[in-house]
């Protein structure tokens, strides 16, 4: 009884601090202008990687509970921010992104509370691949791309009538022509919210299994049974 006390203890206390770290990486980003994207999304450098570290240590229930906690937390930071931020214009009637608060309310769900949740699976290959690096790796790529495809089903349903838009702008004018030319309809607004959030979704998958692998190899981040 007293060891499974100890490791409810010692787990609540890991993922406590993972959910400090992770949330202080993101602040600290989020108030960083080159590293936010005009209409939401933005590079937090990493900063999820605490998450999938708390799945893969403690297995995927732990970790989807964790990850929802992070969610909300995701969503409190950012109201925190002030009227500039990405909730509060969903909600003020006169603001350009307020598209009704049903619509508010469903953006909330898909692209916090599940986009974020879905880092609880970054413990998926725990038990399935003995080498840690290799499994830390492949679940980071794993839950963040799940998050990615989140994104884009957001992105494709409530923001893809900007798509037209967004690619006569100068800077992916190059890109643009030739996608305006090539696509139209719902076919543009998916391509529009790929491309939109790959831009940021993909370098953070690309760093964050990059830094996955040195935090591998730190001897504290290890499995954890109870």
């Amino acid at each position: 009884m007293s060891q499974t006390r100890s490791f409810k203890t010692e787990r609540l206390t890991t993922s406590a601090v993972m959910l400090a770290l992770a949330t202080a990486l993101a602040m600290v980003c989020a108030i960083i202008p080159f590293l936010n994207l005009p209409f939401g999304g933005g590079y937090t450098i990493a900063s999820m990687l605490p998450i999938v570290v708390v799945s893969y240590m403690y297995g995927m229930k732990w970790g989807f509970f964790t990850a929802g906690v992070y969610s909300v937390v995701q969503i409190v930071m950012d109201l925190y921010l002030g009227k500039g931020s990405t909730i509060m214009a969903l909600f003020t009637p006169n603001s350009d992104d307020f598209m009704g608060y049903g619509a508010a309310v469903a953006i909330l769900i898909v692209d916090y509370l599940v986009a974020y949740t879905l880092l609880g699976l970054g413990g998926i290959f725990r038990n399935k691949i003995k080498n840690k690096m290799l499994a830390l790796v492949l679940g980071t790529v794993v839950a963040l791309s799940l998050r990615y495809v989140a994104h884009i089903v957001s992105g494709y349903i409530f923001y893809g009538a900007w798509a037209e838009w967004f690619f006569t702008q100068e800077n992916f004018y190059s890109i643009g022509g030739w996608i305006l030319n090539t696509f139209s309809g719902k076919w543009l607004s998916i391509v529009y919210s790929i491309f939109y959030n790959g831009l940021y979704m993909i370098p953070e998958i690309v760093i964050t299994a990059v830094a996955a692998i040195g935090v591998s190899k730190i001897p504290n981040i290890k499995k954890s049974e109870e």
